[in-house]
């Protein structure tokens, strides 16, 4: 696959790059730092010297004073070196330090703060579909946008060893969980709640385990960067929402692997929950690559009137419904209806399968397809595609 310029923006000081395995972490700094001086923790021979003696980090940059860049892969593997990298801060003409991880439960474990406010913090998210030279709505519902997957030979496979293999090995590596067998099972679980209200009761109950221990579950899940909930918008209610967060893993073809499938699912149920992920991955990234000021939040009241996705912040303010239909219906436009009519400064926007622009009392409609592929950082969502 040829080389993919990635809109993840540059710091000029030092900082961390957050994101799950495979998203591209390396990839995009070998691009943007190519003499970049880089310390891999992945590799055994650095992992076990670093691990003995964390202060030959120092030795290494002092050996290396020409580079002005010093990229630090998966730092979570050895927290200590934060404390190397902190007093190397401290000194007059440092370089930059990158220190990229797939994980921040080791670093907080470990009491190590994130250098006391010396380095950003970003994150690499899967592909957008602006940054990919062709995007195929429906491959990407099928297989996802996570990097590793999308330029493998066979993408099926690397997706299904992703989802399976690779979680389960890194809890078990990470000595997470004392029962993978137990986490594997929940894997299965909590895919049914990909796109919906999480009801942590419920899961524990099909995992036949306690909510203490689904809770703790879900927290590896968020901890690795593989899952996030999404919290119910609630600035100046005018009606009684929900408390509970939405459950989404982190891209869609990674829920379309873990989602269990038998004769009695329904294809358009599961495809409309790849749909929504799909569209909240890429909102996701969009807000993190942005230089605006946003959040995202879901909406939904005590008696079920729901908006998919609200996007709000000092860079605007919209309502995304997102229907997994080729034609828009009247009762489709309830829920963007009743909470245009509770915050009127809201912009409302429905996502649908259909290939038509269309505005129905005040309400734009546009295609998926479209939306997604002209959603770049810093740019109005209505301008895109």
């Amino acid at each position: 696959m040829a080389s993919v310029l990635r809109f993840c923006k540059l710091p000029k000081g030092s900082f961390f790059l957050f994101g799950p395995r495979g998203t591209g972490k390396t990839t995009w700094l070998r691009q943007v730092l190519p003499d970049a001086l880089t310390v891999n923790l992945l590799e055994p021979e650095t992992y076990r010297e670093l691990s003995a003696r964390p202060e030959r980090l120092r030795e290494l940059v002092a050996g290396n004073r020409e580079r002005r860049d010093v990229v630090v892969d998966e730092v979570q593997r050895v927290p200590e070196l934060l404390h190397v990298v902190h007093d190397l801060l401290e000194r007059r003409a440092a370089p930059r330090f990158v220190l990229t991880g797939s994980s921040a439960r080791k670093l907080r474990r470990g009491g190590v703060d994130l250098l006391a406010g010396r380095a950003l913090v970003r994150t690499m998210h899967p592909f957008l579909a602006a940054e990919l030279r062709r995007f195929d709505l429906a491959a990407s519902l099928e297989r996802g946008l996570v990097p590793l997957v999308v330029s493998a030979r066979e993408p099926r496979e690397t997706l299904a060893a992703y989802a399976t293999a690779y979680l389960e090995q890194e809890v078990k590596a990470e000595g997470l969980v004392r029962n993978v067998g137990s986490f594997a099972r929940f894997l299965e679980v909590i895919s049914f709640s990909h796109g919906a209200v999480l009801n942590l009761s419920a899961v524990a109950r099909e995992c036949a385990v306690n909510r203490k221990t689904v809770e703790g579950f879900l927290e590896i899940l968020e901890d690795l960067l593989v899952a996030f909930r999404l919290p119910v918008f609630t600035r100046r209610a005018r009606r009684e929402t929900v408390s509970h967060a939405k459950f989404f893993l982190f891209d869609a073809g990674v829920f379309r692997s873990l989602r269990p499938r038998g004769p009695l699912d329904r294809p358009e149920e599961i495809e409309g929950a790849a749909l929504e992920g799909l569209v909240a991955q890429h909102l996701r990234a969009w807000i993190a690559y942005s230089s605006r000021k946003l959040q995202l939040f879901y909406w939904r009241t005590r008696s079920g009137v729901e908006v998919d996705f609200v996007v709000y912040g000092a860079g605007g303010f919209w309502a995304v419904e997102v229907k997994n239909s080729r034609r828009v219906r009247p009762e489709d436009l309830r829920g963007l209806r009743t909470f245009a009519a509770d915050y009127p400064g809201c912009t409302p926007l429905l996502l649908y399968r259909g290939t038509e622009r269309l505005e129905i009392g005040g309400i734009r409609c546009i295609p998926v397809a479209s939306f997604l592929a002209g959603l770049r950082p810093d740019t109005n969502p209505l301008h895109g595609g």
